[in-house]
Parts: C-alpha cells; structure tokens; sequence
C-alpha cells in the first residue's frame, strides 16, 4: 500500500469499503420479511420527513444558481416526487425477493443434481449526479436484492442526499439491519470518486449514472465493472402507415413531458413517402409548444420557424426543449440513421404497419425499443420494477432498466450421492 493510501479521504473511503463488505454478508442472508419492513419503513420516513427533506433541497438550490434547465430540474424535490420516491419504495417491496431463486435445474445421467440459483452481487457502487431520488432509488433496489451500496451522489444535491439516506437509514434501523449496509459517500469531494473506482477488494460492480463527461471518466479509470448507462440520443421515427393525430401526441410527449431525462426523445425521424402533411403537422405541433425545432432541408422548408440543424446536432443529448427532425428513406433509413447517431438507449417506432414494426424491431439493436408509445416510458417504475439504478445501454450482464432482479447474479449447487469422476 502506498503512502496515499494514508490520507484521510482515502481512509474514509477504504473504511466504508471496509462496512459495506460486512454488511454486504448480512444483507445477503436477510429474511425476505426483514428487508420489506425495511423498505416499507423507509417510505414512511420520506413522508414524515418531508418538510426536512424539501429544505435540504432548498439549501441545494440556492447554492446552484448557475444550473441550466434540465439540471435544475434533475435537482428539484417537491411533495409529489417524494411522494413518488415513497411509493417506489413501497412498490420494491411488494416484488417478489430476487435471492435464492432458483433459476434453472436438471439432472445428469450420473445422478448429480445442478441447480442455478440467484444471489446477490455484492457491494455496488453508484456514482450520479444531480437527482436525489436516485439515493432513493437505487438504496431501495439493493436493499431488495440482498447488496450493500455505496452511493456518491453529486455535489449540487448533497444535501437532499444526506436528507434521503438518514430516511433509509431508518428503515434499516427498525428491521434491525446494519446501517452499513446503504452509505452515502459523506464528502462532495470529486476525488472520491477516484478512490471508488480503485476500491476493487470492496466494491464489486460500479454504476454510473449522469453526464458524457462523467461516464467517460468512470470509463477510463474504473478497474472495477460496470452497468454502464450512457447518453439517451432517443429517436421516434414516425412512418408513413402512421396515424397522424396519435403521432402528435406520442412526439410531445415523447420531447417535452419531461425534456431533461434521459428517456425523452431527442430526434424526430419522418418517413419521406408520408403524406405531405406529416412532417409540417409534426413540427408546428412541436414548435407551437414551446420547443425548438433544428432540421434538415425538408424540415426547413416544412415551417420557417426552424433552425438548420448541423451534423452535431444528430448525436446530440439536448435534455432541453430541443429536437433534431430530418426525413428518412422508410424504415430502412431510419435504421441507418440509428445506427449511426442513436446510443443503443431508447427508439421509437410510430406506424400502423405490422410489417414495418417487426421490421424495426429486428433491425434496431437498442436497449429499449417502442411501437406506438413514447420514449419516456423508458423507466423501470414504468415497467413494473418499482424503480431502476439507471438504464444500461451494455448487452453483460443487465440491458436496459436495471432494478432489484438485475442486481443480483447465480451459483450453481450440485447435489449428488457419493459420485467420483472417473
């Protein structure tokens, strides 16, 4: 060990390692009840204490005025997103327990009995940034599936973070679970994020969830792995067999319900051979709502409200009232364009065509893909998981919304009667 490894960030650091691991051994064999009551307890807290929580939020805000928009209102508490982070709580404790489920089981010709059973991962590391509802979230999750978790949630949120945790804390409490066993990193500190990510004896995946810059750091320096969740350049892609009023819709929605998740659909592809009212309906809906329209030249030419989009433009995670539009040559072009700028995240397909919808589904190799619905369902609570640590745009492992089942992993048990190898 060198001589860093005795400063006090890096002590700190190593002795929350040091916990969660031990308590990481408790939470593994807890009782399903047990770790319900937790959860349970926990929601209840975050309701008492709302007035508490909504001042630590305020104390964050005021010492972030330079947030942009869709910052802002990552950051933002108010009763009903408590009440939201509540009833996700409660919701993780009304799935089924994700430990000890035995996944699959067979019989040799030797007579050895293989089963493959759950477990869970561990100890995982969850660094983010801006949205407190993640500590929330994600302590809930690996409450529910058996982890320890060490959360370092960013600066600008530290103290509704801290607000948060002392709610979960308190759940643990009555179950009679160790406190260890959700920590939140109690520095803003960037280099702690550093040491986490060299914590390899303590921390067994990582979990980054925020901007390019910090997914790219994680990237670069974690000798730990990951569920990796990258930018939601998030398309829909309007086709010609579309029907025009339900398209509407499911691009507002899809854009502007809530602009700065990573969900929310970034460009607008239009099939070239709809009707010649698609893509000027589109846009002035889009546009007539407040957003911000940057297209190609058909776009352009559609309404002289939009802006000439440029080749950044199409990779481009906006997180603002923004959108991309450009036509495309049918579901063939679309696909192509996706290959080429989308993030393996979250697309759309908004078509009455049986045909073309398999079609793209076959073809577009995205985490998330939707028929006639919107990109902003790209959620885990929307999936019936209670909650997700983030959306995972990798294929090891876990693939698109990462909750309590994706957090835990398998063992086999092999049971026999004497048997040797010959």
């Amino acid at each position: 060990m060198n001589d860093d490894s005795a400063t006090p960030l890096i002590a700190t650091m190593r002795e929350i390692g040091r916990q969660a691991r031990e308590a990481a051994k408790a939470l593994a064999v807890a009782a399903t009840g047990a770790k319900d009551l937790a959860l349970r307890t926990a929601a209840q807290a975050l309701r008492d204490d709302e007035a508490v929580l909504l001042d630590a939020n305020r104390r964050d805000l005021a010492a972030a005025p330079g947030l942009a928009g869709a910052m802002l209102d990552r950051l933002t508490l108010n009763p009903e997103r408590i009440a939201a982070m509540a009833t996700g709580l409660e919701e993780i404790a009304l799935l089924p327990d994700p430990v000890g489920r035995e996944l699959a089981r067979w019989r040799r010709p030797n007579g050895l009995d293989i089963a493959r059973l759950s477990v869970p991962l561990g100890v995982v590391g969850i660094i983010y940034e801006s949205r407190p509802n993640v500590t929330a979230d994600a302590g809930g999750l690996c409450l529910k599936s058996g982890n320890a978790a060490i959360l370092r949630g960013g600066s600008e949120s530290f103290n509704s973070s801290r607000a948060i945790m002392a709610c979960l804390h308190k759940g643990l409490d009555a179950a009679g679970l160790p406190r260890a066993a959700l920590q939140l990193v109690p520095t803003a500190d960037r280099a702690a994020v550093g040491v986490m990510l060299g914590m390899t004896e303590f921390i067994d995946v990582i979990i980054p969830r925020g901007g390019r810059s910090l997914i790219e750091r994680v990237v670069a320096e974690s000798r730990i792995p990951l569920f990796q969740h990258l930018e939601g350049v998030n398309h829909t892609y309007v086709d010609k067999a579309a029907d025009l009023a339900m398209a509407c819709n499911i691009v507002l929605n899809a854009k502007l319900r809530r602009p700065g998740v990573c969900g929310a659909t970034e460009t607008l592809l239009v099939d070239r051979n709809a009707p010649a009212e698609f893509l000027p309906a589109l846009i002035g809906a889009l546009l007539d709502a407040g957003c911000e329209v940057r297209g190609d030249a058909a776009s352009l030419a559609a309404d002289s409200r939009v802006r000439p989009a440029s080749e950044e433009d199409w990779s481009t995670e906006y997180l603002d009232r923004i959108i991309s539009v450009k036509l495309v040559d049918g579901v063939e072009g679309a696909v192509a364009h996706i290959e080429r700028y989308g993030s393996r995240h979250t697309d759309a397909i908004v078509t009455g065509d049986s045909a073309a919808a398999a079609a793209f589904l076959n073809a577009v190799d995205s985490a998330i893909l939707m028929v006639n619905a919107s990109t902003q369902f790209a959620d885990g609570g929307e999936f019936g998981m209670g909650a997700e640590i983030g959306i995972s745009t990798g294929k090891l492992h876990a693939r698109g919304p990462v909750g309590a089942e994706q957090l835990t992993s398998f063992k086999y048990v092999v049971r026999g009667s004497g048997q040797v190898r010959p």
